[in-house]
Order: C-alpha cells, then sequence, then structure tokens
C-alpha cells in the first residue's frame, strides 16, 4: 500500500481500536506517517521500543501488599494510565526485540492489559517493523503475536513522498532531482552491505545537510554519507543545473525570461516555480496567473506536469483567469 493509502486505512483502524502492524524497508516513514496521525488528531504518543526491555519489563515487578495480604505488580511508569487521556501506543521495530520480550506484550496487544496494567480506553496500538527480507536485526515473530495484529505492508511512492516534499519545505533541487530520476528515492538491496542508501529519511537529511552551512567543498562526501556515493553523484551535478535556471521571481511576475529547454533544466524550473507560490502564506492571484501562461510556452508534457503539480499542492489553478485559456490548450488531454 502507497503513504495515503497506509494513512487512510490507520486513521480507520486507529479509531476502531484494532491493533495494527505497518511492515515496510528502513528509512521510508513508518515511524513519521503514525506520528502525524497523531498529531493530526490531538493525541498523546508514546514510542516504546520493545527490543530496550527486559521480559517482566512491561508486566513489571511484584512486591508484597501488606494490607491485601498478596503479592501485586507495580506497572511500569513508562505506559499511559491517566483514564482520561487518549492516545496512541506506538510499539515500534517490535519484531527487533526477543522472542521473550514479544512474548509478554501478547496480553497487553490483545486484551489491552499486562499483568495488573490495563491500558486507558482512549489509546490505540500500532506496531512497526521491518521485513525479515530486509536483513536487519529481526527476529520472526511468534504466529501467536502476528495475529494478534491486521497487517499492512507499505510501500514507497514518488508522488506521496512529492507532496509531503513541498509541505515540508524539502530544498526544491532535491525535489527536483527525485522528480526527475524517482528510482532514487528509495534504493536499498539488503544482499549489499551498504552503510548508506537512499531512502525518503535520508534524502531528508540531505535537506538538513544542505541548509547547515556545511562547505561546499565538503558536501559530497558529507551527502554521500546519508545517500551512499554514487546517488550523492549524480544530485550534485544536477544541482549545478540549479545555475541555468531563469529568474524564478521575475518570471512568476510576468516578465519575460529565457528558458532553457532541457529537461533537468525543466525538471529543477518546475519545482522552484511550485516552492515559490507555495512560499507565499495566500497563493498570489497574479503569480498563479504568470505560471499558467508560463506553462503554455513549455512541452506539452511538462506543462501538464507543472499543473498538476501545482494542484497536489492545493494551488488554486482553476480559479484563475487564464484556467480556460490552459483547458482549451489541452482539452484533447482532458
Amino acid at each position: 500500500m502507497k503513504a495515503q493509502e497506509i494513512n487512510k486505512s490507520l486513521n480507520k483502524l486507529i479509531e476502531a481500536q484494532i491493533p495494527v502492524f505497518v511492515w515496510g524497508s528502513p528509512g521510508i516513514g513508518k515511524s513519521s506517517i503514525i506520528k502525524q496521525i497523531a498529531m493530526d488528531k490531538g493525541l498523546e504518543f508514546v514510542d516504546l521500543r520493545l527490543s530496550l526491555l527486559d521480559p517482566t519489563d512491561l508486566k513489571g515487578i511484584p512486591f508484597f501488599d501488606k494490607d491485601s495480604n498478596q503479592a501485586v505488580w507495580a506497572s511500569p511508569n513508562f505506559l499511559p494510565k491517566n483514564p482520561n487521556t487518549k492516545g496512541i501506543l506506538f510499539l515500534d521495530e517490535i519484531n527487533t526485540a526477543p522472542p521473550s520480550v514479544q512474548a509478554s506484550a501478547y496480553q497487553l496487544v490483545l486484551d489491552r492489559k499486562v499483568g495488573d496494567y490495563e491500558l486507558p480506553k482512549g489509546w490505540s496500538i500500532v506496531a512497526a517493523g521491518n521485513h525479515e527480507s530486509d536483513r536487519g536485526v529481526v527476529y520472526r515473530m511468534p504466529p501467536p503475536l502476528a495475529n494478534r495484529f491486521v497487517h499492512l505492508s507499505m510501500e514507497v511512492s514518488f508522488e506521496d513522498w512529492k507532496s509531503w516534499a513541498y509541505r515540508s519545505e524539502i530544498e526544491s533541487s532535491i525535489i527536483a532531482f527525485l522528480h526527475y530520476d524517482s528510482a532514487k528515492l528509495f534504493d536499498f538491496d539488503p544482499s549489499k552491505n551498504q552503510k548508506s542508501f537512499p531512502t525518503p529519511r535520508s534524502w531528508e537529511y540531505v535537506n538538513k545537510i544542505l541548509h547547515s552551512g556545511i562547505e561546499h567543498s565538503l558536501l559530497l562526501e558529507t551527502i554521500s554519507g546519508a545517500v551512499g556515493s554514487e546517488s550523492a553523484t549524480a544530485f550534485m551535478a544536477f544541482r549545478k543545473v540549479m545555475d541555468r535556471l531563469p529568474d524564478i521571481e521575475k518570471l512568476l511576475e510576468g516578465e519575460d525570461v529565457e528558458v532553457e529547454h532541457n529537461s533537468q533544466v525543466l525538471f529543477a524550473l518546475i519545482a522552484g516555480v511550485v516552492s515559490n507560490i507555495r512560499s507565499v502564506g495566500i497563493p498570489a492571484h497574479k503569480k498563479i496567473d504568470n505560471a499558467l501562461k508560463f506553462s503554455l510556452t513549455l512541452p506539452k508534457e511538462f506543462s501538464v506536469m507543472l499543473v498538476k503539480d501545482m494542484q497536489q499542492n492545493r494551488i488554486n489553478v482553476e480559479g484563475s483567469a487564464v484556467w480556460d485559456k490552459w483547458v482549451e490548450e489541452f482539452a484533447y488531454l482532458l
């Protein structure tokens, strides 16, 4: 399932308090989606790593209660206790925990209780982990635990990532490069012993590297440490294209600018135009009008690509005075 589909399914499963397990390769954004759902719904979020616990940690430590004259369990303080709260208990990388620790989670996942502890009614349980085929440090999940979840498998989608990248104000050169070569968004081969490789998470690191103030002469090797040398070399070569772009601000003000009709330049230009329009709190009608006028001068596939990206970013192209002219031009496609 793509990220948007995972998001929709998770929202409903969380509301219904059905335990769900999200599977996916490392670095594709499983944890980020679940955290974002918690933020959007105004829920508390507890990230629990079972791999850091001993089998007894979930159940708590027994002690003698002299008032009741019996042994009781002191539940751990990292589990939510306030009955008036609502949230998500996130069991991240659950299949990296030893089988004995996974077994201690059986009762918590299915019955929402363990020992003397009971999960508050407003809380939902979500887990995530990597596939065994990814060759990470994982243990095979025992069938009794696996059967306590609804299992969703997440795949990488460039379109979903692109929408997120624009919203998150990721450097336009990264968006443009991955638009030009979307295979570089995620390139993980579990048969290779790679320390760094391109994933949505590592490209987010590249964005932070570019804004960190690192000297230009050190960028290639530093970025290689995030996405691998092959992807870093291709990206840095692509970034040189940015020097060949026209002044986007002038373009969106309606001034005549020269545009090189090279595919790399046009991919970079589209990302720059969309990022520029998004940077205005409420997109100015003038900029949208001029972006549509400019799109009519592009090769048809790039004109459609620009308008599609603007629509995906909720830029109101349909309200533009130029929209009817653009639709008339591309009526045969519509």
